[in-house]
């Protein structure tokens, strides 16, 4: 071959090799910027605030995200009592959130535990032996369940159906409260264990300590246990849960009568929670007290009423947490009427009571469905505050 030949080749050698050359620095240069570019969408991405649907608290207020949260909530506390035992029918509570949400319904309040030891198993001495371990694999799916509807609920851990009749176990209830160091055990063993468990949950709104201790006072049924041995128990529960997790706390009080100065006194007061625990964590966040029509003539009528003026003086917000959803006869107020008079009165929800009759069909569910419809086209930024603008 002519030396011409290899002049060439080496030619077209240096001429492949500068072209590579620019070829791979142009890729490089123009990868790096797009790497670049991605890196920087990425890192904006990251750092853009996220919204957060867990609900606190701002004076009288309850907020979500920044904005005000007004509670247009219900009760479902139960399908068949003590659904939380490892016997619960997950289809029909997805079906209940499903129709809740459907019906501009963001909260509902329901009992985790009714009555009895078959969840939370004492000893004796009123010391907490066990907790039922299907409770747990339970309340997991209802608490999935409600954030996948996005309905808030507030969990009622016990009632004053604990304390009642004469059976060993309100004995043990009776004994349990009664002592502050299995009160201590409790709030440690059960309530702490709640909290570690589901406290990250942004829709769990709150938690209520216990339906209607009144009767636990007042009933003989129910033990008639002093003001200082509930309320103990209620400051213990509650500095635990807000050493655990951020979830709201508060006590269903059947009535305003244990809620207020202008009656027997505010038994869940901060300044009392905190003198019989020594905690400062040892408060309520909220107020839920319940309302009847046997109240009225001795207590008020608290849906043409602001709060302070039904005697609930604490600067806290405020909710009707339980009512009757079939009283506009005796009331002189339609359903909608009273969910519209509470919100103008300054209260911050209000929940109507239902049950099933038949394990199915929630009590007059169409008188709550539509005064929960005309509240969420009412003030619909405050029933989904993320929803808005």
């Amino acid at each position: 071959m002519s030396s011409g030949y290899f002049k060439g080749k080496q030619l077209s050698k240096r001429l492949f090799a500068f072209t590579a050359a620019v070829v791979m620095t142009l890729c490089a240069s123009g990868c790096g910027e797009s790497t670049q570019e991605e890196s920087n969408n990425n890192s904006s991405q990251a750092d853009a605030p996220t919204e957060s649907a867990r609900v606190t608290v701002e004076g009288t207020k309850f907020m979500v995200d920044g904005k005000e949260l007004w509670i247009n909530g219900v009760n479902t506390p139960w399908q068949k009592w003590n659904d939380f035992d490892g016997n619960m029918d997950e289809q029909f509570w997805d079906d209940t959130f499903a129709k809740l949400a459907q019906d501009g319904i963001n909260c509902t309040r329901i009992w985790i535990n009714c009555a009895g030891e078959n969840i939370v198993k004492l000893d004796a001495d009123g010391g907490v032996r066990e907790v039922n371990s299907a409770h747990w694999e339970n309340l997991d799916s209802l608490f999935e369940i409600a954030e996948k509807h996005k309905v808030y609920v507030m969990a009622t851990l016990l009632s004053f159906d604990h304390f009642k009749g004469e059976t060993s176990s309100a004995d043990k209830w009776r004994t349990l409260i009664t002592n502050k160091e299995t009160c201590d055990e409790y709030a440690e063993k059960y309530v702490g264990e709640f909290c570690d468990r589901y406290g990250d949950n942004e829709y769990l709104f709150s938690i209520d300590i216990m339906n209607e201790p009144d009767w636990v006072y007042e009933n003989e049924e129910c033990g008639n246990i002093p003001w200082d041995n509930l309320s103990y128990f209620f400051g213990k529960c509650a500095a635990v849960i807000h050493e655990r997790c951020e979830t709201l706390v508060t006590v269903g009080l059947a009535m305003s009568k244990y809620n207020s100065d202008q009656y027997e006194g505010n038994m869940v007061s901060d300044e009392y929670l905190k003198e019989l625990t020594g905690s400062e964590n040892a408060y309520l966040d909220f107020y839920s007290p319940h309302f009847y029509m046997w109240q009225r003539e001795w207590f008020g009528f608290p849906f043409t009423e602001t709060p302070a003026e039904y005697g609930l003086e604490e600067p806290k917000p405020c909710v009707i947490a339980e009512t009757s959803n079939d009283d506009a006869d005796e009331c002189g107020l339609t359903l909608t009427e009273k969910y519209q008079s509470a919100y103008e009165n300054g209260w911050n929800g209000v929940m109507v009571w239902m049950q099933t009759d038949d394990n199915s069909e929630w009590y007059c569910y169409d008188l709550t469905q539509e005064a929960t419809k005309a509240m969420a086209e009412f003030i619909p930024e405050k029933i989904y505050p993320l929803d808005s603008d």
